[in-house]
């Protein structure tokens, strides 16, 4: 190694150290957390994880790994990533709103506000509600599970469609080429294809545009910087690090390709957005204290039935009872290269999200875990 590539690392290492000890002298009680995220590196085959967390001890920065392949720079507090399908929250906190003006009801038949959307081998929007899209109890098909869109997106092959863009009336239509799961209102399955019918309600609704809707009714009043729905853009805004995926390939040996940069359409309403922990942290206090919606709506997004894993989901939001006991509402996300969640406790008074900028390892319940039963 040379003189010149020593100091560098010197000075990385310096600079991650500061990252991680200047935050943590404002509150000693995240070891465990940390641990946890240095186990997700050095076991699991994390590139890095970047964690947050505010409590009654004040705010905490983590991270762990590294934020690109390469180039030794540590994760940041401030970096941006893709959230998946921590957008789900926003897009559900958005209709909750609408219904609390009078625009619309969640009880409203799909067809009412998509006419002849939700239709064909056995989906019927006329017996589908709003409130069953934002609960995963429409039984309606998740595009996702499309064999000829995992062949293109959810294999080696998304490193030549990665750039692709998508309609959600083109997602919806792979969707109604299936049959559904099940009758609607009879069970419980995750389907993306809920959300995207969801961001479609929102803008017949509105006349705008689900993203344009979300900005002017929480990013802007939450003062959320770091967070924006790219739409249709390839590029992450701002400071962030990059995000490596498998593509799906499985093994200690399977090649990471860098999918910073893709086309999130793919994803629309269901997991496009883009974000900091620092904002993750302030939306989920900011939704479960009150500051988004009216009494009566936030009891209706916390309004659960049972769903995999033991957890409870209500309308875009998760229920999960930890094993110390403890009880969080939050949501998880994946896409491509990136693996998020932020959970709060119901008062709000213990919030934490987490990020890891790759997709062949990680688990984000152990980081919850590690956080508030650690």
């Amino acid at each position: 190694m040379s003189a010149r590539s020593t100091i560098v690392t010197v000075v990385v290492a310096a600079v991650a150290a500061v990252s991680i000890s200047s935050s943590t002298a404002a509150d000693r009680g995240h070891s465990a957390t940390q641990d946890a995220m240095d186990t997700e590196v050095q076991q699991a085959g994390a590139p890095g994880v970047l964690g947050r967390a505010e409590d009654g001890g004040g705010v905490w920065n983590g991270a762990s790994g590294v934020a690109g392949h390469g180039t030794h720079r540590p994760r940041l507090a401030q970096d941006r990533f893709r959230i998946g399908s921590l957008t789900k929250p926003f897009v559900a906190a958005v209709l909750l709103q609408l219904e609390a003006r009078g625009e619309l009801d969640l009880d409203d038949p799909v067809e009412r506000w998509l006419p002849g959307t939700v239709r064909g081998n056995g989906h019927d929007g006329r017996r589908i509600t709003v409130r069953q899209l934002l609960g995963h109890t429409s039984g309606v098909y998740d595009f996702t599970g499309d064999p000829g869109l995992r062949r293109g997106y959810f294999s080696p092959r998304f490193a030549r469609h990665k750039y692709d863009t998508h309609e959600p009336a083109d997602l919806v239509r792979t969707a109604m080429a299936h049959p559904p799961a099940f009758a609607p209102g009879t069970d419980w399955q995750y389907s993306n294809t809920n959300y995207v019918l969801a961001g479609m309600v929102i803008e017949k609704v509105t006349g705008r545009p689900y993203a344009r809707e979300i900005e002017r009714r929480i990013v802007g009043p939450l003062g959320l910087r770091d967070t924006s729905l790219p739409g249709t853009s390839a590029r992450i805004p701002g400071p962030h690090g990059r995000a490596y995926s498998t593509l799906f390939r499985t093994g200690t040996k399977a090649r990471e390709y860098d999918v910073t940069a893709l086309d999130p359409s793919l994803a629309g309403a269901s997991g496009e957005m883009i974000a900091s922990t620092g904002d993750l942290v302030r939306f989920m206090r900011a939704l479960l204290t009150g500051d988004v919606l009216p009494r009566r709506q936030l009891a209706e997004m916390k309004t659960t039935v049972r769903a995999d894993g033991g957890s409870r989901y209500g309308l875009g939001l998760t229920k999960l009872k930890l094993s110390c006991g403890t009880t969080v509402w939050g949501h998880e996300g994946t896409i491509h290269g990136s693996r998020s969640v932020a959970v709060t406790t119901p008062d709000g008074s213990h919030t934490a999200a987490f990020n890891i900028n790759g997709d062949r390892a990680g688990d984000t319940e152990k980081l919850v875990e590690a956080e508030y039963c650690g």
